[in-house]
């Protein structure tokens, strides 16, 4: 266990170290001066809109806390997408915990302060209005979900991790449009009961059931979901993780939530479960959507559409010599590798099916691999 965490912390170590650097900003807002880190991806240069993601950190959190657990920069870099950090206020009703969601009674909304802050960081680089995503762990998760209720206008999709829906969010639920949403879960999770909480027969937090029965409704998909096993490629963390995919809904939404059987309060890929990274199924989830739904789900049928952004598999991982790539595909598709800071490496062309690429020339190192919408990492020995 000892040996996993210190390889664990070697890779987060290498993320920061070769990364580019966050710039610190902050904003005047209600009274406040509100402190936020940003990142600009080394491929922007401000001549065409990209996308841009807030990672919310969780109760009594800061920046650098949830920075350290859910590093997107390199995921940026490969992606093309300005991520931002901010940092939530001291919250006087619980002792000074810095609470993205304040105990009443209080005149903090945090919801008006992410709206103002789009707007400020839209006047300051080319921002795609229609590809505004949130994710967030624990109390930062909880609040994502305000942000899909409450600023549903401007949120495209959203990932949780950590955290079901809260009654209150959910009584002030009111989304406008097909909304794209990622959970990841942990069935024995303590802090944030995979099953909900009720206390004294009051409830206070929805089971996940519960939740993803209302975002299957307001998306009208499938009631049905489609169940896969995920490889267990880490068999000593102690969890299995399992897709549930619910299809067919408005704008060709597909809700989907990773079951982490076994798994506690954690953020996967970086503590805790380690066969998903968590902030790479975020991407690559709600990258496909926009204001209107998944992209391009006019012009394309489902059946099609869906095909083809089927996620990949990659093995062996870690590797040494061939990396091996299964995947199905309606037609070719160019594949990317990217170093950890951004640059790519190496490029060409897979097809259906099983695909091996020789990448033996490759330093050790980590790297991301790049297919339509979807990222992979893997670690090259």
């Amino acid at each position: 266990m000892i040996t996993r965490y210190f390889i664990i912390f070697i890779f987060i170590s290498l993320n920061v170290l070769q990364a580019q650097q966050f710039s610190d900003e902050t904003m005047s807002y209600d009274g406040e001066i509100r402190k936020y880190k940003i990142y600009i991806p080394s491929q922007y240069d401000g001549t065409k809109p990209i996308p841009l993601m807030f990672n919310f950190h969780g109760g009594g959190g800061d920046i650098a806390s949830q920075i350290a657990i859910a590093d997107m920069r390199s995921i940026a870099d490969t992606a093309n997408f300005i991520i931002v950090y901010p940092q939530a206020l001291p919250d006087l009703g619980d002792g000074g915990s810095t609470n993205w969601l304040h105990k009443d009674p209080t005149d903090v909304d945090d919801v008006f302060f992410v709206d103002a802050l789009i707007d400020k960081i839209a006047s300051e680089y080319e921002i795609d209005q229609q590809k505004i995503y949130a994710c967030g762990y624990s109390l930062g998760g909880e609040f994502t979900y305000e942000l899909a209720c409450r600023l549903n206008d401007r949120i495209a999709a959203v990932g949780v991790v950590a955290r079901t829906m809260g009654t209150a969010a959910f009584d002030n639920c009111s989304p406008s449009h097909p909304t794209g949403i990622l959970t990841i879960l942990g069935t024995e999770d303590n802090i944030s009961p995979y099953d909900g909480l009720t206390w004294y027969g009051i409830q206070y937090y929805l089971s996940a059931d519960e939740m993803h029965d209302y975002w299957i409704k307001h998306n009208n998909a499938s009631e049905t979901p489609i169940i896969t096993q995920l490889p267990n490629q880490n068999q000593s963390d102690g969890s299995t993780v399992e897709r549930y995919s619910w299809k067919d809904g408005n704008g060709c939404v597909t809700i989907e939530h990773l079951k982490v059987i076994g798994g506690d309060h954690d953020w996967p890929g970086s503590f805790g479960n380690m066969d998903i990274d968590a902030s790479v199924e975020i991407w690559n989830y709600v990258s496909q959507y926009n204001l209107n739904g998944l992209i391009s789900c006019e012009a394309t049928s489902n059946s099609e559409q869906i095909t083809d952004i089927n996620e990949f598999e990659i093995f062996p991982n870690p590797v040494s010599n061939k990396l091996i790539i299964n995947l199905n595909l309606t037609k070719e598709k160019e594949y990317k590798i990217y170093s950890l800071n951004g640059e790519l490496v190496l490029s060409g062309i897979v097809k259906s099916n099983s695909n091996s690429i020789e990448i033996s020339n490759l330093s050790s190192n980590i790297y991301f691999i790049n297919i339509g919408n979807n990222i992979s990492k893997f670690i090259k020995q």
